[in-house]
């Protein structure tokens, strides 16, 4: 029994060797890329203020990527674009750092579940609005009326069939008026 229970907890914590292995080693690749990237510029001469201005990338994001920090960057596109810029600046083979970047940011996604993938696309799709792409030379597409383009509408039409049966109440009145008019002069004649 007592095996048992030792087997299960050695299979536990070889899971858990595992993951602090794959942590650790994403985090030693990140920190090799970004300290052969600072190797480089410091043995060029170079501080992170004259390369942030001459790459245009702000010296923090520099600092950020020298130290391996990751999480500060939302996108890892533009990670990825600042990588290949700041070390094609510094003469590096970029291409090996980036092929380095996406070996770790593979073996990252790829330990993310599918469900929670789905579900991040979900939350993001609900935030953002869906916007049409309209050629210039398409006629525009009509939209609803809105709750107050209706009230205009409706009372826009009821004033116009008020002012009609207003009228027809003139019109009318102004016939019978000289109907009797006419009746009166009748009778005096």
């Amino acid at each position: 029994m007592v095996d048992k229970y030792l087997s299960h907890f050695k299979s536990v914590q070889n899971k858990a060797y595992k993951l602090l292995f794959f942590f650790f080693k994403g985090v030693r690749i990140l920190f090799e890329i970004g300290n052969s990237l600072k190797v480089a510029r410091e043995s060029s001469g170079v501080s992170i203020e004259e390369a942030s201005k001459d790459i245009n990338i702000k010296a923090v994001i520099l600092e950020n990527i020298e130290n391996g920090n990751i999480g500060c960057f939302k996108d890892i596109f533009e990670l990825r674009d600042y990588l290949t810029t700041y070390a094609k600046y510094l003469g590096l083979d970029y291409e090996k750092i980036i092929d380095e970047f996406n070996e770790y940011m593979f073996e990252y996604t790829s330990k993310i579940p599918l469900k929670e993938i789905e579900k991040q696309v979900m939350e993001q799709n609900k935030e953002k609005p869906e916007e049409k792409i309209v050629s210039p030379y398409s006629k525009p597409t009509k939209k609803y009326p809105t709750k107050l383009n209706l009230t205009i509408y409706i009372v826009t039409i009821l004033l116009v069939i008020l002012i009609m049966i207003w009228s027809v109440f003139q019109i009318t009145a102004s016939r019978l008026s000289t109907k009797e008019e006419n009746i009166v002069e009748g009778s005096v004649l």
